[in-house]
């Protein structure tokens, strides 16, 4: 039986509601969606920055740091649950996901622009180690797209909250599955990063401060999500952590116990 309301919530929705929420959405598609295209580019050219600001080697490489560190401080503190609650109360929670990848845009831009580069401490690889660094990098991409195909639908970019709501329904709560590479590892995404910034060919001090700073970032930031996800999912979960490596897939034998379990 058809709902009388419907019709005027749908045409509310259409004058006030969708053409900022397809705003957001843009947003996002851009500067979340193009901004982790280019940062691919951007290690795969070896941190070439755009806009040198003239300063000694010592004064670049501390701005380098805080770039890393604003888009650390950005990433880290909104994708935390304790922030999003907070959020929620200034902002619809299907929108969340949309202005984060929103500001995770933004200062991966700030950070791919004004990234300064140093000229010291310059090794260039060449031959059959050039080769296995440009392999391996790709491959890491690789490893990222077979990733987020197991993770269907998956939402990066918050797009799908936004298009769930504006039709008037409830997304689905979450449920703990474990697919494709998260048998073999916790944290695909992370071992993939890791592999994609040391891929490099050329190393140069400024390189060698990004990837030390990332890595670190990576490895504290994969166990703040740990504490997340049990919170979240509890006994289930911590049966995958003791099945399964958190960052490093020495397991060659993927995990065959797969556990669904609603989100407490």
């Amino acid at each position: 039986m058809k709902n009388e309301n419907q019709l005027p919530v749908n045409t509310s929705c259409m004058s006030k509601v969708c053409v900022p929420s397809y705003g957001v959405m843009a947003l996002s598609g851009l500067l979340g969606g193009v901004s982790a295209i280019l940062f691919g580019v951007f290690l795969y050219t070896g941190l070439p920055g755009q806009m040198a600001l003239g300063f000694n080697e010592q004064t670049n490489l501390f701005i380098d740091a805080l770039l890393c560190f604003l888009f650390f401080l950005q990433h880290s503190l909104m994708v935390r649950n304790g922030f999003r609650k907070w959020l929620s109360g200034f902002i619809p929670q299907d929108y969340l996901g949309a202005i984060y990848s929103i500001f995770s845009g933004i200062f991966l831009v700030i950070l791919m622009l004004f990234w300064q580069k140093s000229t010291s401490f310059q090794v260039d690889l060449d031959g059959m180690a050039y080769f296995f660094m440009r392999v391996l990098f790709f491959l890491s991409i690789i490893g990222f797209y077979v990733t987020f195909r197991s993770l269907r639908p998956f939402d990066p970019l918050g797009i799908r909250e936004i298009v769930i709501h504006l039709k008037g329904r409830t997304a689905k709560e979450p449920v703990f599955t474990v697919r494709g590479n998260y048998r073999l590892v916790r944290h695909p995404l992370y071992f993939f990063s890791l592999l994609l910034i040391w891929a490099t060919v050329s190393v140069t001090t400024d390189r060698l401060l990004f990837n030390g700073l990332w890595t670190v970032w990576i490895i504290v930031g994969a166990m703040l999500e740990e504490r997340d996800l049990v919170a979240s999912f509890g006994d289930a979960y911590r049966n995958y952590q003791r099945n399964v490596p958190m960052l490093i897939p020495y397991k060659w034998r993927p995990w065959r116990h797969v556990n669904n379990q609603p989100k407490k």
